[in-house]
């Protein structure tokens, strides 16, 4: 079997689009939550919180022609991509179009706007509002699909529309593709344009914050007086390279990932099952083959979510049989769905080679249902491990697990 590593990262947050501004955030302690205005005419609509990106604009270097398919989902995934292929050094390099390299990318769904022009035509009989595009715009695999014809290339498309595990699951079969030799390098990640129709998914489950006038409070992962998650958006996306690929280009490899482990619940499709992420999590050490003591870092999902923060701490305290630290961006960036697998393994990467761990935002009083785990508080820790892991749970009972190990 052949290593991988990663070579590259890049992503579009609320927090910033590079690593620097966005663990200034992080080190701030302050979240990316706050009340839309916009949504006061969904009357229905109990959550009116989310993390928005304010200041995305296409690069000016994008052409009208490129930008006709995408949506703003597309858009993020793009970019992310752009600066993850920049700072591998393999931007414009040849290898592009010669069929060695493939992406693998996800999002819950299309660009929803997309999805309206299609609904004026069920709904009212018109067609004025499509165009050529807005299948493409729309379409599950926009964000795939956009990354291969934006960037030429020619190996294997992966989509991965799995809702909160899009971005990790696109990563894990990213790794599978270069592990056993199917191609050389891989586009991995994924992305999540805000829409009023995610929080509405999840408040008609109860499931969403509805801390409208206390945006900074929410949402609360783990945390005893947690009422629901926030939705965000944003994208992630990393270069996947093949060890003796990466070397022979002289490429500043980042870490290697290591494990990926995945799996079903097979019982419901919305409430969580602890024994089967457990095992998904085993599953990652064990392609891996390490023990579960060294790990040193979990990024949990952390949802904030009743039923998903006490199955998944004690799937992960089971797991790994010793209270491993942990902590879940989720706090700072909301939930970005399709794009958080993405950027809280680009996150964990970055957090382990600095040394410096990010705490989880709000957890003031740590549920006594959860887990047995070292929960990260306050302004976040120095801790030195040479392996971290990265769990994501999806609507479907979808389970995964990534484990990367530092480059030294």
């Amino acid at each position: 079997m052949r290593r991988v590593v990663v070579t590259g990262m890049g992503g579009v947050t609320a927090f910033g689009a590079s690593w620097p501004e966005i663990e200034s955030r992080l080190r701030g302690t302050r979240n990316a939550v706050r009340y839309m205005p916009d949504w006061e005419r969904f009357t229905d609509l109990n959550s009116k919180l989310a993390a928005p990106i304010d200041s995305f604009e296409p690069p000016p270097h994008w052409t009208r022609k490129q930008l006709r398919g995408m949506g703003r989902v597309a858009q993020l995934a793009v970019r992310s991509a752009e600066l993850a292929l920049l700072d591998a050094a393999l931007l414009n390099d040849p290898i592009l179009h010669k069929g060695a390299m493939g992406v693998a990318c996800g999002s819950s769904v299309g660009s929803t706007p997309a999805v309206c022009e299609f609904a004026e035509m069920l709904f009212r009989g018109s067609s004025s509002k499509l165009n050529a595009n807005s299948y493409v715009r729309m379409m599950p695999h926009t964000t795939a699909a956009n990354i291969g014809v934006f960037f030429g290339l020619t190996g294997r498309v992966v989509p991965t529309s799995s809702a909160c595990t899009s971005g990790s699951q696109a990563i894990g079969y990213a790794y599978e593709s270069i592990k056993h030799g199917l191609q050389s390098v891989m586009l991995a990640g994924g992305a999540e344009e805000l829409c009023p129709t995610q929080a509405m998914a999840f408040d008609t489950l109860y499931a969403a914050s509805r801390r409208n006038d206390q945006p900074g409070a929410t949402p609360r992962p783990y945390d005893r007086d947690r009422d629901g998650l926030v939705v965000g958006e944003g994208a992630g996306m990393l270069v996947l390279e093949e060890l003796e690929h990466a070397r022979a280009r002289g490429a500043n490899i980042r870490a290697e990932i290591v494990g990926f482990g995945t799996n079903s619940d097979g019982l419901h499709v919305t409430r969580p099952e602890a024994q089967t992420m457990r095992a998904a999590l085993a599953l990652a050490l064990a392609d891996a083959g390490v023990p579960p003591s060294v790990v040193g870092y979990v990024n949990g999902h952390g949802t904030a979510t009743e039923h998903g923060d006490i199955a998944e701490s004690r799937a992960t305290a089971a797991a790994l049989a010793a209270p491993v630290p942990v902590s879940s961006q989720k706090s700072f960036l909301g939930h970005t769905l399709g794009a958080c697998g993405a950027l809280e393994a680009w996150f964990s990467i970055e957090m382990m080679n600095a040394d410096w761990f990010a705490p989880t935002l709000n957890l003031d009083a740590i549920d006594t249902r959860c887990g047995d785990l070292d929960y990260i508080r306050g302004e976040g820790r120095r801790l030195h491990t040479e392996y971290v892991m990265s769990n994501n749970f999806a609507f479907g009972g979808v389970n995964t697990s990534l484990l990367f190990r530092r480059w030294s």
